[in-house]
């Protein structure tokens, strides 16, 4: 997920989007700690991209303000 691609997002579909990240790393956690998970850098995209979420949205609501 590109930083481009999230910027012409709105505030609400950002917060969908972050929901969503949350979720999918919270069942990566708990795969890591079953050893179900096969590939653990998918961890640390879901991180990055759930980082980029957020300052995307809190730039966004700075503007707005």
């Amino acid at each position: 997920m590109k930083a481009k691609e999230l910027k012409d997002l709105t505030v609400d579909e950002l917060r969908v989007k972050e929901r969503d990240l949350y979720d999918q790393l919270f069942k990566l956690r708990f795969q890591a700690a079953t050893a179900q998970l096969e590939k653990p850098a998918t961890i640390r995209i879901v991180r990055r991209d759930l980082a980029r979420v957020k300052t995307i949205i809190k730039m966004k609501s700075e503007v707005q303000n």
